[in-house]
Parts: C-alpha cells; sequence; structure tokens
C-alpha cells in the first residue's frame, strides 16, 4: 500500500514510528495535525512530506468555512507557511505546497471547484511520485552488477517515498531484475531508520541483508567488501552539493578514499538550482533527547546530566559524489553544468 494516501477526506499514512514492531495506519482531519505529524516523523522521507503536505492542504481547503475564493486562498496560504515550518531542509515539502497553491491561483474558480482543484493537485503529486520513482530505479538498476555488494544509508524505499522509494527503489528493481544483490544497511542512529525501515523494507521484498552500525561502514569499504554506496538527499543544490540524513558526508568519504562510488537517488523536485551550494541549506537540528534515549542491556548509555547535539543531516560535497540518478537519467559531473539540463528537460 501507499506511505501516504487520501481517503474519505482525510490524510492516511503508515505511522514509522512504530515499524518494525507494528503496521499501523493513522488518519488526520487537520492541516495543523498533518504538520505535526511530519515533525514528529510518522511521516518522513523527502517525497512522502512532499505528498503528506499537499494532501495537508486539500485539508486546509476541507476545514475553511470561507465561501469567497479569496478568503479560501487566504486560509490556503496560511495553512502554506504552517505545513512549511515543519521541517525546513528536505526541498519537496515547500516544492509541493508551493506547487499546489500555483495550480489553483489565478483562475476563475468559485470555492466549492478550488476545494477540488487542490485536492486534484495533491493527488497528482502522489501519482506521479510514484511513477517517477520506477523511472529512476530503471535508470539506476544499471549501475549495480550481478553479485554487487552495496551500503545504504537511511531509508529510501517506498516509506520514504509516496510508492517505490528512491535509492532503495534502485536496488529493488537490480534484484527484480535477477541480480544478486546484498545490502549492508548502515543502522543511522540516532533514529535508525536503517536498522528499523530500511531492513524491515528488504525483508518484504526478500533481498539479502544484513544490519552493521554506522561506523563499520569503512572497514568494509576499506577490506573491499562493497562495491557500490547508494543513499538518498532531502536537497541537493546547483553544484551537485548534497544535503542528506546525517553520517551520509562520512560515509561518502570513505567511498571516496577507497575508491567505491557513491550515487545519490532523487526526483528533481529535490534539486534545488535557487541554492548555489550546500552551505545555503537550512540544517535542521532535532531534540537532544533523540540521542540520549539510547539504551543498553535495559539501562540509559548517558550520564543522567548529558546533553547532546543533534543535527538530521548533513552536506556531502559534489567531489564525493560519483553520480546523481534522476527521473530523466544519470547525471554526472560537472554538476554545475549538467543538473539544469536534467532538472528542466
Amino acid at each position: 500500500m501507499r506511505t501516504v494516501f487520501w481517503e474519505d477526506n482525510q490524510t492516511r499514512m503508515i505511522d514509522q514510528r512504530r515499524l518494525p514492531g507494528a503496521f499501523e495506519v493513522v488518519a488526520y482531519r487537520s492541516h495543523k495535525d498533518v504538520a505535526v505529524a511530519i515533525k514528529d516523523m510518522v511521516v518522513r522521507g523527502a517525497p512522502a512530506i512532499g505528498a503528506a503536505a499537499a494532501f495537508g492542504l486539500a485539508l486546509a481547503a476541507h476545514e475553511s468555512a470561507s465561501t469567497s475564493t479569496d478568503d479560501l486562498l487566504a486560509d490556503l496560504h496560511s495553512a502554506a507557511a504552517t505545513l512549511k515550518s515543519a521541517r525546513p531542509t528536505a526541498v519537496n515539502l515547500a516544492w509541493a505546497v508551493d506547487r499546489v497553491i500555483r495550480s489553483v491561483e489565478n483562475k476563475n474558480l468559485n470555492a466549492d471547484e478550488l476545494r477540488q482543484a487542490v485536492l486534484y493537485e495533491a493527488q497528482k503529486i502522489a501519482d506521479e511520485d510514484v511513477e517517477i520513482n520506477k523511472r529512476m530505479a530503471q535508470h539506476g538498476a544499471a549501475l549495480i552488477n550481478d553479485g554487487d555488494t552495496v551500503i545504504h544509508h537511511c531509508n529510501t524505499g517506498s516509506l520514504a517515498t509516496v510508492d517505490w522509494g528512491t535509492a532503495l527503489g534502485v536496488i529493488r528493481m537490480a534484484h527484480e531484475q535477477g541480480k544478486r544483490v546484498h545490502v549492508l544497511v548502515d543502522e543511522t542512529r540516532p533514529r535508525l531508520q536503517g536498522a528499523r525501515l530500511t531492513a524491515w523494507e528488504l525483508e518484504q521484498y526478500k533481498i539479502p541483508y544484513e544490519i552493521i552500525s554506522d561506523n563499520m561502514s569503512g572497514y568494509f569499504l576499506r577490506a573491499g567488501k562493497a562495491q557500490k554506496v547508494f543513499f538518498g538527499a532531502d536537497r541537493v543544490t546547483a553544484n551537485g552539493d548534497v544535503a542528506n540524513k546525517i553520517g551520509t558526508y562520512m560515509l561518502a568519504l570513505a567511498a571516496h578514499d577507497n575508491n567505491v562510488p557513491a550515487y545519490s537517488v532523487v526526483p528533481t523536485s529535490t534539486i534545488d538550482l535557487s541554492l548555489k551550494d550546500g552551505s545555503q541549506i537550512p540544517i535542521e537540528e532535532r531534540d537532544g533527547g533523540e540521542v540520549l534515549d539510547l539504551q543498553f542491556r535495559g539501562e540509559r548509555v548517558a550520564p543522567q546530566n548529558a546533553r547532546a547535539r543533534n543535527p538530521a543531516f548533513d552536506v556531502t560535497p559534489n567531489r564525493l559524489i560519483s553520480a546523481i540518478v534522476t527521473e530523466n537519467g544519470i547525471v554526472y559531473p560537472p554538476f554545475i553544468t549538467n543538473l539544469p539540463e536534467f532538472v528542466l528537460s
């Protein structure tokens, strides 16, 4: 089933905080509740939160009691600001919200028609995401050879998108093509999206995998026990710098030092040509409690008065990226020259 979808005038999504222990679908009737769900990571992954925010706008249109087009648009702009503030790093969230607003502004619609148009555009974004992911997977699967062991960071499968996935979607496609692929799954501290979510998805696909702690990747790369590195992205700048889940930079450094290619797999909606380089990307810093909540043998690891820092993302410089896989094809360096051709094609 889809990670996020619209049903019975509700935005429904798989609660990713509960996996793998429990599979639960939650429903929301308020755009503010959708914003909280995005912030609390009920739904996560750049494409998935973009679709969730678009459906959140559809909820805002239904919530509004406004009978005039102008008043309803004002309510939508207010809801858009709330949704965009939920998580700042992933560009897909703002992209999806802005796309929905643009699709209904300056149109000769009454209030009821506008409500229908908002939902139509949100559903279109969700449907397009599935098709785009499958196209990315077809392109990216060509980079995986039969017998490859791949290190994968965070979660980029169906759960991170509306369906199918980005980087994990590439691995899934290679597997379905009959290639023998083995995945080393970075656990991805502190929220363990790799150990919890990627491992769960790989079991559904029957793809062989082993979980490794994040600090083991360098060992496997240096020992020649991994041939490729794959990850997604939450924002890619015009020069090809990649913001992704914290730990990606260190993984890419280790891959580069050992001549192992590192690939980022993203829809073109994640490529932000308005930003020159990664220094301009806003980096979300989350509550340090996510780091300190770690337990070992049933007991808290850190001292009771410990404090922690918790940036959710880091930026990998373009020099460490071998190629960027998009729905329009594989982009190779120099990214500053080549990325616009794929985004605008």
